[in-house]
């Protein structure tokens, strides 16, 4: 469960520096501390402690709720910037046509982006160049 007062936790890769970005500029904003923000590439951490799998938990974003229930995707962007007080911002990334041009557009994102910062995939699958 969450501690007391907060409205989401965020689970997030600390190791891809997109994905910090975001993450350090949602820190900032939290002046209400609303959001536990849990990186999940830190050394102590345990998927296992939060009933999940690392590979689950790198396939895309996750978030939970204070009652334990989880969301993924372009849901934890709308819970987080709810917390940090952008409503309205929220509100258009529900209506017809956008919501789905987001999701879409994160499904891509989620499954590029070890490749797109240059990272190996999460089983180890990167390979070196040939030499020549």
């Amino acid at each position: 469960m969450l501690a007391p007062g907060k409205t989401v936790e965020v689970f997030y890769d600390g190791a891809c520096p997109l994905c910090m970005r975001e993450i350090r500029m949602l820190m900032r904003k939290d002046r209400a501390a609303k959001i536990e923000f849990t990186d999940i590439a830190a050394p102590a951490f345990d998927p296992a402690a939060v009933g999940t799998t690392m590979k689950d938990l790198m396939s895309k974003i996750k978030g939970r709720r204070p009652d334990g229930s989880w969301i993924e995707g372009v849901e934890v962007f709308r819970q987080l910037y709810t917390a940090i007080g952008w409503g309205r911002i929220v509100a258009v990334t529900r209506l017809p046509g956008i919501s789905q041009l987001l999701s879409l557009g994160y499904r891509w994102f989620a499954k590029n982006r070890l490749r797109l910062t240059g990272r190996c995939e999460p089983e180890g699958a990167c390979e070196l160049p040939a030499k020549a």
